[in-house]
């Protein structure tokens, strides 16, 4: 039998991946532009797998009408899984994800954002297309020296801190569960949250968004943090209060900041917007603000990444084929 796979949120770059590597795996794909919603669950009826990403709608309500249509897999093609309700899919319907498609494309796109912020390079091409050479503005400072604070010490951050360091800056960290034999080769102090504030002239966040985690940036810790700092976020969007950042930036306690995700992208991000009004007035001020650099959940999306995030989910869905177990599964107390 060959196994059915309702694609929902399907891009072109999509269906080119997937269909390419499709042809080693022979899987019956069906490609919807939706996202998956309570509204947009009837179109995996019949399916055995759905494969969705960062913005679908997968509550107990979706959850439940899955079971009942017969799907036997929800795969995410991407590392989060704050979308999904895993109690409501726990011992029904497994859940599988792609834990590293390419660390080394959002680490890269992570000192991106703080080049492009420090140099102010984004103003300065407006400008000279415009005929304006002049440099009043586009000050910055040497990151040699500096301190960098890196939230999370995942694969992502831990390629991050290696390009970090070559940059010559001094690297602290905050993890729950610090890997502390990385730390002492490429000379990383692991210190509290409060110390990191403290010392960190550039902030960027590399931790899952759990409850523990939900608008950890916020006035309390923003006061916490050196005047002036700036804070990157390639994770997801609700670990920062976005109302309190724009406050920080405001007040010039926050001096930049290189979002690439934001907490209420997902009627936004990823579609083509152009001819309307942004009618998010909080989006709508970031956007507006000279010392932010937004973009639209980019920092994954290279070539190799795509390619991995198409072989480990057709694999993940392989396994299910056969009856082999889950690598990728994500359990309910990740």
């Amino acid at each position: 039998m060959v196994i059915k796979v309702a694609f929902f949120d399907a891009k072109s770059y999509d269906r080119e991946s997937f269909d390419k590597t499709n042809a080693d795996y022979g899987f019956d794909i069906h490609y919807y532009k939706e996202h998956l919603t309570i509204k947009t669950v009837p179109l995996a009826k019949g399916a055995d797998v759905v494969c969705i990403f960062v913005n679908a709608e997968c509550n107990a309500a979706v959850i439940n009408e899955l079971v009942k249509n017969g799907v036997k897999l929800i795969a995410l093609r991407c590392a989060g899984f704050n979308n999904v309700d895993l109690k409501a899919a726990k011992g029904r319907i497994p859940v599988v994800r792609v834990p590293a498609y390419s660390p080394h494309a959002v680490a890269e796109y992570a000192v991106a954002l703080i080049l492009a912020l420090n140099r102010k390079i984004y103003r300065a091409v407006n400008r000279t297309r415009e005929g304006n050479f002049a440099l009043k503005g586009l000050l910055g400072f040497d990151m040699y020296g500096k301190t960098a604070g890196i939230i999370g010490m995942g694969r992502i951050a831990k390629e991050l801190i290696k390009i970090l360091r070559g940059f010559g800056m001094n690297v602290i960290a905050y993890d729950l569960h610090p890997d502390e034999t990385f730390a002492r080769e490429h000379e990383v102090r692991i210190l509290s949250l409060d110390e990191l504030y403290a010392q960190s002239d550039i902030i960027s966040l590399h931790c899952p968004l759990t409850p523990e985690t939900t608008f950890l940036i916020n006035n309390n810790s923003i006061a916490k943090m050196k005047p002036g700092v700036m804070i990157i976020n390639t994770g997801r969007g609700k670990l920062i209060h976005t109302e309190d950042l724009i406050e920080g930036l405001r007040t010039k306690q926050v001096g930049s900041a290189g979002l690439d995700v934001y907490e209420e992208e997902k009627n936004y991000f990823y579609e083509d917007r152009s001819d309307k009004m942004i009618d998010d007035d909080v989006l709508a001020r970031l956007l507006m603000m000279p010392n932010v650099v937004l973009t639209s959940h980019q920092a994954f999306f290279t070539a190799e990444a795509l390619h991995n995030i198409a072989l480990t989910t057709l694999n993940s869905i392989h396994e299910l084929s056969e009856g082999k177990p889950l690598t990728n599964e994500v359990k309910e107390n990740e």
